[in-house]
């Protein structure tokens, strides 16, 4: 029998599947279960069974409608020439309307198509969230992840929707696509100033530098603390044994305090749901509370102001942002 385990050295147990508990509603789950070697080599071996009902489905549906639509609208791009869509697609957009239309639904090839892919896929996501919420509460588990979830959606919602209808126009929104939507970032960023003189973009970044330090530092923590059974992390809890000490006395010799097995949890959540939350918040006010995001870095002193050398500034422009 072997007396330790690591990441390195994991033996897959095979048993009868794990089904989970019944819950509180009716959930005829979706097929039975697997078992798959190379999975269990980094994830749980086991496959299913899962649970779709009516919110799951047409959450698939309508994610499925805006996958094609914004697809097939980069396929019409190029011509539907299979190698071009193939060589370009990290290229290709489905862009949002332009700015003459505002907020007005535009032809469908001047931007309408965005509008409605962005309609199925906000609902798909939409469908998806009421679906956790559900899910949590019929098993009586807390409901900590649909929160997680809704402050990535309001991200989501904030690049996409509300800023535009605040800004008045929906050609401020984000276009579909892999390299355009960083294109967009970047020309966001120079439009107003540089974003990264934004206050809430540099607690978005903080909370994401700190969320995937917490993460590291939990999981190499409880992987190093296994032969002592630290995975059990809610016995653990309740009856603090031999791993929670150790790995409490390690964080105190090296950084003078530790968390808990319950509260690195709070902390690591908080972290996570602050990235997106301080994101969305930082991209709302600008453009609509703040125009120029350097000279209110430098207006406020945090920023320093560069003396003139004779070049032009570029935000005494006639086309800048003022």
């Amino acid at each position: 029998m072997m007396g330790y385990q690591n990441i390195f050295t994991q033996v897959q147990l095979a048993g009868p599947p794990e089904v989970g508990p019944p819950a509180r509603d009716s959930d005829p789950r979706t097929g039975g279960t697997a078992s798959s070697y190379w999975l269990g080599k980094v994830f749980n071996a086991q496959i299913g069974p899962i649970y779709l009902g009516p919110l799951g489905i047409a959450s698939l549906i309508c994610g499925f409608l805006a996958f094609e639509i914004i697809g097939l609208n980069m396929f019409a791009s190029v011509g539907w020439d299979p190698v071009q869509f193939v060589r370009q697609l990290f290229w290709l957009a489905l862009e949002p309307p332009a700015a003459k239309y505002g907020l007005r639904i535009p032809p469908l090839a001047e931007g309408g198509w965005w509008l409605i892919a962005g309609f199925f896929l906000t609902t798909s996501i939409l469908l998806w969230w009421l679906r956790t919420y559900r899910r949590a509460k019929a098993l009586g588990m807390g409901t900590h992840v649909a929160w997680a979830f809704a402050s990535a959606i309001f991200l989501y919602l904030t690049l996409g929707f509300i800023r535009p209808v605040l800004m008045g126009s929906f050609s401020e929104a984000v276009p579909f696509g892999i390299f355009p939507h960083l294109h967009w970032t970047a020309a966001f960023s120079i439009r107003y100033g540089n974003l990264f003189y934004n206050p809430f973009h540099c607690l978005s970044i903080a909370f994401l530098y700190g969320s995937t330090l917490l993460f590291a530092m939990h999981g190499a923590t409880i992987l190093a603390v296994g032969r002592y059974g630290g995975e059990r992390e809610l016995e653990q809890i309740t009856d603090r044994g031999t791993a929670t000490e150790r790995a409490a006395l390690f964080w105190r010799w090296t950084m003078g305090f530790n968390a808990t097995m319950e509260s690195i949890h709070r902390w690591a959540w908080w972290f996570a749901v602050l990235t997106t939350l301080t994101g969305g918040i930082g991209i709302l006010l600008t453009g609509t509370v703040v125009d120029n995001l350097y000279l209110f870095a430098v207006q406020h002193g945090y920023a320093p102001h560069y003396p003139a050398t004779g070049a032009m500034d570029p935000n005494t422009h006639p086309g800048a942002v003022q």
